[in-house]
């Protein structure tokens, strides 16, 4: 187990109701007008809109609002609620929603206190400070309710890229999983292959990794792959929500992947190459790039492999397992192939370079250079 170090300052708050204490939390850290940052209609058609908003006015702080943060962030939201943000003298952003609102709440968060515009940080400015971040959380998935990272999609220059900062971790996330009953299927699932995404990448890639991380990273896969079966069946089995919520924070939270040794995110780089191109959501596009980074990737590390694909799906060899994780996927109604998207194979060379960024931001670029992710590409074509 290598040297590590960890710091989780984010304070959750789980359970039926939490939402309801938003009001008190913020009062006692002394704020009085904060940022609202939400999606489109969703919250609103719940009635949690109209709670929050009623929640906030009992304790007399003033509300400044930004609806409208898309499934893939946008760089130009970020920037338009960070003016906004900053005109209105906010001291603090609360996020209401799932990976997308929360993501692009810490990017406004450190718009706002920088004054300088979001992309400067991703072309190589210092994060040296943020407004406090809340959340309440509506959809489980990214984990970003315990972490500091943030991705968002430059629609000019057509990149997708990931940054993080410990001075982005959240103050304060309220995870209620009656607040998940409405997600429907098809995010249900695509949220069930971006924590499988989340949990495989180190598991896979480590070449060391201690026996109680590989324990915690398969017992979060196995939580989610079982109860995903139970809340397609059921929406508002809360226990199944409950457990596939608090599984999708461990998964990248942190705690999954202390002490591993050289753990790197290449289906995360992969994804954010296509999805700087394509407004595919995020859980969808790793369900094309994983089986073709497995069938590259797997003569690598054939140990770790074959206990994933024996502990998670039965299975004794390589080919088996990847096929056992196709036929998931598919069962989940998410492709395993760019045809089934409709993306062809004249694409990859533009999301290749796309993907490269990311790799050479993540500094393993070495391995996986623009020749090598068009042959991982062309795997899934």
């Amino acid at each position: 187990m290598t040297n590590f170090d960890l710091n989780l300052p984010t304070q959750i708050r789980f359970g039926k109701k939490r939402e309801e204490e938003i009001g008190s939390i913020l009062t006692q850290d002394n704020i009085t007008r904060i940022l609202f940052v939400y999606g489109t209609s969703s919250i609103k058609s719940t009635g949690l809109y109209s709670r929050i908003i009623s929640i906030l006015d009992e304790y007399k702080i003033e509300v400044v609002e930004y609806s409208g943060i898309r499934p893939n962030p946008l760089v130009i939201d970020v920037d338009r609620a960070s003016e906004l943000g900053r005109k209105s003298a906010v001291q603090a952003v609360l996020a209401v929603g799932g990976g997308s609102v929360m993501d692009s709440a810490k990017a406004i968060a450190v718009g706002i206190a920088h004054k300088q515009k979001i992309w400067d940080f991703y072309n190589g400015s210092q994060i040296k400070k943020a407004l406090p971040i809340y959340n309440i959380v509506t959809l489980a998935a990214t984990a970003s309710e315990m972490n500091g990272g943030f991705v968002l999609t430059n629609s000019e220059t057509k990149e997708k890229l990931s940054l993080k900062s410990e001075l982005t971790k959240p103050k304060v996330s309220i995870l209620n999983p009656e607040l998940t009953f409405t997600v429907p299927p098809n995010y249900t699932a695509y949220s069930a292959i971006d924590i499988f995404a989340h949990t495989i990448e180190g598991y896979l890639t480590s070449t060391k990794s201690p026996s109680f991380i590989n324990l915690l990273k398969e017992s979060v896969i196995k939580t989610v792959k079982d109860k995903t079966e139970l809340i397609l069946i059921n929406p508002q089995d809360y226990n199944a929500r409950a457990e596939f919520m608090w599984a999708a924070t461990m998964a990248l939270n942190g705690t999954t992947n202390l002490g591993l040794d050289g753990a790197q995110f290449p289906n995360h780089m992969l994804e954010h190459g296509v999805g700087s191109i394509f407004n595919i959501p995020h859980g969808a596009g790793l369900s094309i790039v994983i089986p073709a980074w497995m069938r590259w990737y797997k003569d690598n590390n054939r140990p770790q492999f074959l206990r994933l694909f024996k502990e998670i799906f039965n299975k004794e060899s390589l080919d088996e397992g990847i096929e056992a994780v196709e036929n998931w996927f598919h069962s989940l109604g998410s492709p395993i192939r760019f045809s089934e998207y409709n993306i062809e194979e004249s694409s990859f060379k533009s999301i290749s370079e796309k993907a490269y960024k990311q790799a050479q931001m993540w500094g393993i670029d070495k391995t996986y250079t623009k020749e090598v992710i068009m042959e991982i590409l062309l795997l899934a074509k």
